[in-house]
């Protein structure tokens, strides 16, 4: 075969695993660096769950002094909310970064790449990892200045970061399966408007023992108020506190159902982008 037929052949695309691992790890890491460039991207991601914490345990700061509530601090109670909502905060960012490259043009520059189409979806969920670990241990900081105290010690602190990671991982399927089916910033305000909706129909604000009317049998139902028992679980007295078992497969289940549906609504929401 001639030099001139050769240069005419396609490059073959280099393996599927190194491709793989390679092309999320570049994605991961231009998610990044677009945090040091625009900042204004991630601050508000950073600023809700603390201003949620400090704003939400001082106003129903009297709310401990309900007989049986399972804590003496409000900080306790809703540090768990902020650092859900933080989770998922950090996972729908990566859902208005991809609106933004389907906009710009530089999706089909990704999508014409040779390398597998799942790296699409694996850098995105790596990054906003990295980024629920930075807004998890900040706002467990800033929660620690303002009076909060784990009940359980290290064991309870991880209870909090494995739910936060789950959200991050249920958030970054749904806001990357809107994005690729709405493709406009139509889809950013359902991917809010479901976070909102979720969190705040759970047992985010009080306990289920304390809930009264249609309220009650939508928490009970919410797949969110097992994953915040699980964050929570290390924050609280006994009996309702204390990391067990109990506290804790409910948030696990809850986290593995959502997180592969959410998932697999982002890989086909992929494919119908390629259509």
């Amino acid at each position: 075969m001639s030099t001139t037929n050769q240069k005419m052949l396609p490059l073959e695309p280099p393996s599927a695993g190194g491709s793989l691992f390679a092309s999320s790890n570049m994605l991961t890491l231009r998610a990044m660096r677009a945090i040091q460039r625009v900042p204004a991207t991630f601050l508000p991601t950073l600023a809700m769950p603390i201003f949620q914490a400090v704003a939400f345990a001082g106003t129903y700061f009297a709310i401990t002094k309900i007989p049986g509530f399972p804590t003496d601090r409000s900080i306790n109670w809703f540090l768990s909310l902020s650092g859900c909502m933080g989770g998922a905060f950090s996972g729908l960012g990566l859902g208005f970064s991809a609106i933004r490259d389907i906009e710009s043009g530089f999706m089909d520059r990704l999508r014409m790449a040779p390398t597998p189409r799942v790296a699409l979806l694996l850098g995105p969920l790596l990054s906003s990892l990295v980024r629920t670990f930075v807004v998890l241990t900040t706002v467990l900081g800033v929660g620690y200045i303002f009076g909060a105290r784990p009940t359980q010690g290290v064991l309870g602190i991880l209870m909090f970061y494995l739910a936060g990671f789950g959200l991050a991982i249920v958030a970054t399927g749904w806001g990357l399966g809107l994005a690729y089916r709405f493709r406009d910033m139509r889809g950013a305000a359902l991917m809010q408007l479901t976070l909102f909706l979720v969190l705040f129909t759970s047992s985010a604000q009080a306990p289920m023992s304390m809930m009264q009317g249609w309220l009650l049998h939508v928490a009970r139902v919410n797949p969110a108020t097992n994953i915040l028992r699980l964050s929570r679980q290390g924050f609280l007295n006994p009996p309702v506190g204390g990391v067990s078992w109990e506290n804790t497969w409910g948030g696990l289940l809850a986290i593995v159902v959502l997180g592969t549906l959410t998932m697999w609504f982002a890989y086909t929401g992929l494919r119908k982008l390629e259509q």
